[in-house]
């Protein structure tokens, strides 16, 4: 089972109905019919009567026909499809239609992926020149025994049942039998968006594919017969918006069909750019309020967490750079412990925190009130001596980082001190239901050279206080403003 995490450039699926898609004619007019002494037409006819008479399905129709006539006349097997199928003829420029069409995408930095979805005959498609050019043949076929003869249907596929397959490839599951196809994927983790998908087909039996592409903000294209140039099909399917295009069925160099193709490619490749800055929006946004979130729904076990823990060494070591009744801004200062620990000591404090529920109970904790505020939203100018930010900024994306550094380099007076701390290493993504940026020492000489006007002055490791966890390193950083 592949899944749609799995992809480093964009993919474009192009899908093909294979009968006067592919071919002009039905494979099986094309030398099988005859092969049992049978007329086309009188094949067809037969076929549609059985259906119709006994309520059945006219793909199962026909198979059991060919199968049946088969008999004393031709040995039934997958060879002999096979064989068949090495008969049924193309439209001109099908057989380097697919290295083409991949070669301009690979040059356009999009994969191109192509599949049948037809009702014609698996067996027979796979004996074509063209079968290796395809991921996927989803098509009826026979189930065959040990003799390689067909006793009875392995796979139906009808005009309603086809649109299964795209939403196979929309996720990744290809395995008919894999029911992780009906699993929930989120938006941006669809290995062939439907935005990325192309369906060629000829007649009212793609339509329900047509349509479905078509209204996912796919890319529907009828073709027609380019000898005949009957276009009412395709008229029909663009008056009743089944498709979006159509084009003769040619598929030679710098054939209407092929430009067709290759603007789609184009559009694809700009596209998905889009669609990548638009889905790491969403995750930075996800990220923020997965982090809330978490501290909102867990603040009591938060707090009972952190609240008691002995931080005084580390306090200290803070309080020791800054005079007497300096200004302290707590920033995201949790349950309140070290906001408590600074206003008991003498200093005044400002506490912000992200957590509406964190805020409420650290400002009862504290005896202060405790402003709900983004880090982001931070816009003093030189109105703190010292800034603590213990496990709070670890929570922003590097970008972020830099920005609120920034801005809290601006909130700090002349020769300020900042405190802050990270969880040890180099990860960075949500952990246990928030986001963290890690830090080693030689990630944060390298990002705090980026900020102006702040300094390095210390940074040591320590163990995780909490109980249980002194397994857990910090990284820890007093930084001071020029």
């Amino acid at each position: 089972m592949t899944n749609g995490k799995d992809k480093s450039e964009p993919i474009l699926a192009i899908c093909y109905d294979f009968d006067k898609t592919l071919s002009p004619d039905n494979m099986q007019t094309q030398g099988y019919i005859q092969s049992i002494d049978y007329e086309v037409d009188d094949f067809w006819r037969e076929s549609n009567e059985l259906s119709e008479e006994n309520e059945m399905d006219k793909n199962l129709a026909y198979m059991y026909l060919m199968a049946e006539k088969s008999r004393g006349k031709v040995l039934f097997t997958k060879e002999t499809l096979h064989n068949d199928g090495a008969k049924v003829k193309l439209f001109p420029g099908v057989a380097t239609w697919f290295d083409r069409i991949n070669d301009y995408g690979e040059k356009k930095g999009v994969k191109v992926e192509h599949y049948i979805i037809s009702s014609g005959l698996k067996e027979m498609i796979e004996g074509t020149k063209v079968a290796d050019k395809f991921k996927k043949i989803y098509a009826s076929s026979f189930y065959f025994d040990k003799s390689g003869v067909a006793v009875w249907p392995a796979q139906v596929v009808n005009y309603t049942n086809k649109t299964q397959f795209l939403f196979r490839i929309e996720k990744g599951i290809l395995d008919v039998n894999d029911p992780g196809v009906n699993d929930y994927f989120k938006p941006n983790e669809y290995r062939v968006p439907f935005r990325n998908m192309v369906y060629i087909g000829d007649s009212e039996t793609d339509i329900p594919c047509m349509k479905l592409v078509n209204i996912n903000g796919g890319h529907s294209i009828g073709v027609y017969d380019s000898e005949t140039k009957d276009k009412t099909k395709v008229y029909n399917m663009l008056e009743e918006n089944r498709i979006k295009y159509f084009v003769p069925a040619d598929y030679t160099k710098n054939s209407k069909l092929e430009t067709l193709v290759k603007q789609i490619i184009d559009r694809t490749a700009s596209n998905e750019i889009l669609e990548r800055f638009h889905f790491d929006c969403v995750k930075e946004k996800n990220n923020v309020q997965n982090t809330l979130d978490y501290y909102n729904i867990n603040a009591d076990k938060f707090v009972a967490s952190t609240l008691q823990v002995d931080f005084e060494e580390t306090q200290k070591k803070f309080t020791d750079k800054l005079a007497e009744n300096s200004f302290i801004l707590d920033f995201g200062c949790g349950s309140g412990r070290d906001t408590k620990y600074f206003i008991e000591h003498g200093y005044k404090v400002d506490a912000v925190d992200g957590s509406k529920e964190l805020c409420r109970r650290a400002s009862e904790y504290t005896g202060i009130a405790v402003r709900n505020m983004m880090f982001t939203q931070l816009d003093a100018k030189e109105k703190y001596d010292g800034i603590w930010a213990c496990s709070s900024i670890l929570h922003l994306t590097k970008d972020e980082l830099e920005n609120v550094m920034d801005k809290m380099t601006t909130a700090l007076k002349p020769n300020g001190i900042i405190y802050a701390s990270f969880k040890y290493g180099n990860f960075s993504g949500e952990r246990n239901g928030r986001y963290f940026t890690d830090m080693t020492e030689e990630a944060f000489g390298e990002f705090i050279e980026k900020i102006d006007g702040i300094t390095l002055e210390e940074q040591w490791i320590t163990s995780d206080v909490r109980a249980g966890r002194g397994e857990e390193k910090w990284l820890n950083v007093l930084l001071r403003r020029g």
